[in-house]
């Protein structure tokens, strides 16, 4: 009696369980091989610049407006709760630190995963599921050195990139708040703003950016790659990259913070 309950119970418990540890090692399997393609030869150098245009400057417009106005949110969220305390002319250090350490990077990377994760996913699942990527076996190309490697490289190059940018335009959006609606004045911000400017915030988010680069492009590659079913298919690895990609964002974020910023 007790085995008739204790056997499907454990079927329905194993299979889940059985299903999550094979896709993680064809995960890790897949992360191994894109470290190691990325480092040997042949380097499609055009493929590299390709990538470099369609992650980073095609990404400007949307990273410079998410930044913009989350630098103005940060200003008038942070002046209507200090304005009672008498503490106005904390709102720049406040704005400073919020986009440096975190808003400039985790919005870039999430707009970014949006917008390119799943182009990877999308392109390289449309590959998979046409036999295009057979056919570069077939005629002797690397997929991961040819499809992945300049991907991922173009990712890790291009996010601090696009955080340095984004810090700027963000502490911008403060500067613009602070000063045509707060009132502030505007010499005095800007001092306040380059006495509270230190080399380590700017450091972490720019380690932050690499790494969700390299986050992005390899779960963006891997769902597009393990892809299968036709259209639904292509369909589903694009919607999963987009979503892992944000977890593992979200994730990598706190360790990283806890990393640079735990006592």
């Amino acid at each position: 009696m007790i085995d008739r309950f204790i056997g499907p119970f454990l079927r329905t418990l194993g299979k889940p369980l059985v299903a999550f540890v094979m896709n993680l090692g064809y995960f890790s399997q897949f992360v191994a091989k894109s470290v190691y393609n990325c480092f040997m030869p042949p380097f499609y150098v055009k493929l590299l610049f390709k990538q470099v245009i369609n992650i980073g400057f095609y990404s400007v417009p949307v990273v410079g407006l998410t930044t913009l106005f989350a630098g103005m949110v940060i200003a008038i969220q942070t002046y209507s709760g200090i304005s009672k305390y008498g503490a106005e002319s904390a709102v720049a250090m406040v704005v400073l630190i919020s986009v440096t350490r975190e808003l400039a990077p985790v919005l870039s990377a999430l707009m970014v995963a949006g917008r390119i994760g799943a182009a990877m996913a999308a392109e390289i699942g449309t590959m998979r599921v046409t036999e295009q990527i057979d056919a570069l076996v077939t005629l002797s190309a690397n997929p991961f050195r040819y499809l992945i490697a300049p991907r991922v490289w173009a990712a890790i190059i291009v996010m601090p990139l696009l955080v340095i940018f984004g810090d700027i335009i963000g502490i911008f959006g403060g500067y613009v708040v602070g000063i045509y609606k707060l009132d502030f004045n505007p010499a005095n911000y800007i001092n306040n703003t380059m006495n509270n400017l230190q080399t380590l915030d700017v450091m972490t988010g720019v380690v932050k950016a690499g790494v969700f680069g390299f986050i992005i492009s390899v779960m963006g590659c891997y769902h597009g790659y393990r892809s299968k079913g036709g259209a639904q298919g292509v369909g589903e690895a694009t919607t999963n990259a987009v979503v892992s990609s944000s977890i593992l964002i979200l994730i990598f974020n706190y360790l990283i913070t806890e990393m640079f910023f735990s006592r």
